[in-house]
């Protein structure tokens, strides 16, 4: 049983059933909650995946009570069907709640994607580590940080090396959209979530409008996830320059031809740097959530790369830098500057050799922890319940 609650985490679990069942042979069933990506894989959603897509304390508030009936229903399924494991993918606000209620039943709970201790309230080691029996982390560093709590847990690299972001084709994508050869494009990437673009489109498109007028021929690419083209055509249509929207299957081919990206922070980022794309990293979110989040924050960084090493390779513009000018110029800094360019990829590369496996692919090496853990193979994690 999978349980994914945003698109990131849909990607997750779409790659984790394919190289399930080239482990095994094909002969995984699975059930849970899922987006587009693994519907297209054989699962059927419980219910729509989008429904837990939501962030912050004053988005969630207004949900609680319908997130708590889709809980009830998603406890009673799993009990129901009694799955082999429980992988609950990311979405730590619904998925820890499900472990709480399922691990104590006897289910074998796995969980994907360890939630950053290293970046805010590391209590949360300790306080997860009764509910899973192995935790599958994307960043090197993890385990070490959860295992000193009883929890097993394996570092199985991150989704994005796999993701075909550094396969885009530049010339193909400016051929179909007319865009000529030299002219300069900006990635607009306003998030994935309807909270995100609803507080990025208006800066973004304002910032957009501002080197439209400094940089002659410019365009934007924004490619967008389908529940959330229709408003982000909507916001573009007032830009004031060429934009061009595309769908999922465009966007590695939509960064490829760009030369500088505007993006929201999250996994798109990594994938921008997987595909050698500088970029401009910028987040809003509720006031009240950014008061709560910034005082509990232990790094002063939201970028991977940058967390990485430890040093502010590509620019981060959050919450009250989040403006217009301030994204104009630092998207213009790197346009006009082939150095800092040179720079932000060369930082860019080392992380991204971080993330990489030992060997196979993210997808290869949780499959076969996952299964190893099913078949009794892994150690047994030592927290003890509360």
């Amino acid at each position: 049983m999978l349980v994914a609650g945003e698109a990131s985490g849909d990607a997750l679990g779409a790659g984790l059933m394919v190289a399930l069942q080239a482990s095994a042979g094909g002969t995984v069933r699975f059930t849970g909650i899922g987006g587009p990506l693994m519907e297209a894989r054989g699962l059927v959603s419980l219910f729509p995946m989008q429904e837990l897509s939501l962030m912050g304390i004053a988005e969630v508030l207004p949900k609680v009570r319908h997130l708590a009936r889709r809980l009830r229903e998603t406890e009673d399924h799993a009990l129901a069907s009694g799955p082999d494991a429980i992988v609950t993918i990311d979405s730590p606000g619904f998925n820890f709640r499900l472990a709480k209620r399922l691990k104590p039943q006897g289910l074998t709970m796995i969980h994907y994607v360890a939630p950053s201790v290293w970046a805010w309230r590391p209590g949360r080691a300790k306080k997860i580590a009764p509910l899973f029996d192995h935790l599958l982390t994307l960043l090197p560093f993890e385990p070490r940080l959860f295992e000193e709590e009883g929890l097993r847990s394996t570092f199985v690299g991150h989704p994005v090396i796999e993701s075909g972001a550094r396969l885009g084709d530049r010339g193909a994508f400016r051929a179909r959209h007319n865009i000529v050869s030299g002219a300069p494009v900006v990635c607009v990437l306003p998030g994935s979530r309807g909270s995100e673009t609803s507080r990025l489109l208006g800066p973004f498109g304002e910032t957009v409008r501002r080197l439209a007028g400094e940089f002659e021929g410019l365009t934007a690419v924004v490619p967008a996830v389908p529940h959330l083209e229709a408003g982000i055509r909507a916001a573009a249509a007032t830009w004031r320059a060429p934009t061009v929207i595309v769908g999922a299957v465009e966007k590695y081919d939509a960064m490829a031809a760009s030369d500088v990206a505007l993006a929201a922070s999250g996994t798109v980022a990594l994938e921008l740097a997987l595909a050698k794309v500088p970029a401009v990293i910028a987040y809003r979110m509720n006031p009240i959530t950014w008061m709560i989040v910034s005082r509990l924050a232990r790094t002063p960084y939201v970028h991977l790369v940058n967390v990485l090493l430890r040093r502010p390779v590509v620019p981060e513009l959050l919450q009250g830098a989040c403006t217009p000018a301030r994204l104009a110029d630092a998207v213009a800094a790197i346009l006009s500057d082939p150095d800092h360019r040179a720079a932000q990829m060369e930082g860019a590369a080392e992380a991204i050799a971080m993330l990489t496996p030992l060997a196979g692919s993210p997808s290869q090496a949780a499959a076969e922890t996952v299964l190893k853990v099913i078949d009794g193979k892994m150690p047994a994690s030592t927290a003890a319940a509360s």
